[in-house]
């Protein structure tokens, strides 16, 4: 039996189905079991394979809009199950989707383009999002699928949990809690083999530590940030949770589209100038939205679903960040990481525009059209800026792949 991946993203329960029939097929070895709900009564499902203590967690669908990591974690989950020697000293364990009800929200299984991905697009706010709530919210207000995702790492205490994340354009990154010697060179050969970019800038990991080029090791909780604006700090995420268990965390992200711009080490000529100017586009288009915005809010009175909340949050994180980076140096300054930061600023416009036209075109808003136009215009001035190439969606998978049993090996050998 086969669960090699078709050319679209499988649904949550595509995924069910998969994982039942790997635990039917082999019983002794698989098992299947429902470990929480999510805030609207969705099932959350663990898959493991094999029996032995000591474990690795692999995380699929912490983010709704990143969907490659439901296709890497069934392949996964059949090659261990086929490869002996990958559960010969490790149990492996599957968190189908960490956030089945915002998977539910975001709609484009077989993006063609930007614009495809961006009229589905649907990524929660900071606190409905399972690995970032406890970063934002106190403890006895974390939603059910975060209280899940740490109880299984409670129950497991995996030496690695890996959580498996992606871009929608740009090149592939890792982030660790823990530095993973000899992980860099095979994931830089992976990437290489399969044309993806290595996103050796990446503005998620700015001013962090690197182990080679796109590997870098996340600060401790005694360090800045490099955006004090942005309220989802990775030190207080669920991804430090595995360190009570002597654990680390692995984020593995790779991209829909690829840009080899995201890789280019060379100096910038003037990174604080050209930051300050991405800083004002980033306002300026935050504007546009929120004038389409406030032309409809007396239309949408009495509205507050999950799209709506979405991109009113998304919108109020634009005016910080645009201070962060007028007013604080740049945490690099090569040409890859002033694009990163580019792209960064692109994104997030562009994501509340789109969640917003989804609410316009429910509910026929004659400012619907209008905020089309923007969001098509954005979505090609992007791909043309980063001359956006498909990455064929077996080779997403590859990579995410390789780059998953690497980390398992490599931490193993650390943890003795």
């Amino acid at each position: 039996m086969s669960f090699l991946p078709e050319l679209r993203y499988p649904s949550v329960p595509e995924l069910i189905a998969s994982a039942q029939a790997l635990a039917a097929q082999e019983p002794g070895l698989c098992t299947l079991r429902q470990v929480g709900v999510s805030r609207a009564g969705r099932p959350l499902h663990l898959l493991s394979v094999g029996h032995a203590r000591r474990a690795v967690l692999v995380v699929a669908g912490a983010h709704a809009n990143e969907p490659t990591g439901g296709s890497t974690l069934r392949v996964l989950a059949e090659r261990v199950l086929a490869e002996r020697e990958l559960r010969a000293d490790t149990s492996w364990h599957f968190l189908l989707c960490a956030d089945p009800d915002g998977a539910s929200l975001h709609v484009t299984p077989a993006p063609r383009s930007l614009l495809d991905y961006h009229l589905g697009f649907y990524r929660p706010t900071g606190a409905e999002q399972p690995e970032w709530s406890p970063s934002v919210l106190p403890p006895d207000r974390l939603p059910p699928e975060t209280r899940t995702l740490t109880g299984v790492i409670d129950e497991l205490r995996p030496y690695l949990q890996v959580t498996l994340h992606g871009t929608d354009l740009g090149g592939s990154w890792v982030q660790l809690t823990r530095a993973v010697p000899g992980l860099a060179e095979p994931f830089a050969k992976s990437a290489a083999q399969l044309h993806i970019p290595v996103e050796t800038g990446a503005s998620d990991a700015a001013g962090w530590p690197a182990a080679g080029p796109g590997v870098h090791v996340m600060p401790g909780p005694e360090t800045g940030v490099a955006y004090p604006s942005m309220p989802d700090d990775a030190r207080h995420s669920t991804w430090y949770h595995a360190h009570r268990y002597g654990g680390l965390t692995a984020v593995v992200e790779v991209p829909m589209w690829a840009s080899d711009l995201v890789d280019d080490r060379a100096p910038h000529p003037a990174p604080a100038a050209a930051i300050r100017r991405l800083a004002r586009r980033l306002t300026g288009d935050a504007r546009e939205v929120e004038r389409i915005l406030a032309e409809a809010q007396p239309r949408l009175d009495g509205l507050d679903g999950p799209l709506l909340r979405a991109s009113r949050w998304v919108l109020g994180l634009i005016p910080g960040l645009a201070e962060d980076w007028i007013h604080t140096p740049p945490a690099g300054t090569t040409m890859a990481y002033v694009g990163s930061v580019d792209a960064f600023g692109r994104r997030l416009p562009l994501r509340a525009a789109a969640m917003l036209l989804r609410v316009l075109r429910e509910t026929d808003d004659r400012a619907a059209p209008r905020l089309e136009h923007l969001v098509a215009d954005w979505c090609d001035a992007f791909a043309e800026r980063f001359r956006a190439r498909w990455v064929p969606l077996e080779h997403q998978v590859e990579h995410q792949s390789r780059t998953v049993l690497v980390a398992a090996q490599q931490a193993r050998e650390r943890a003795g």
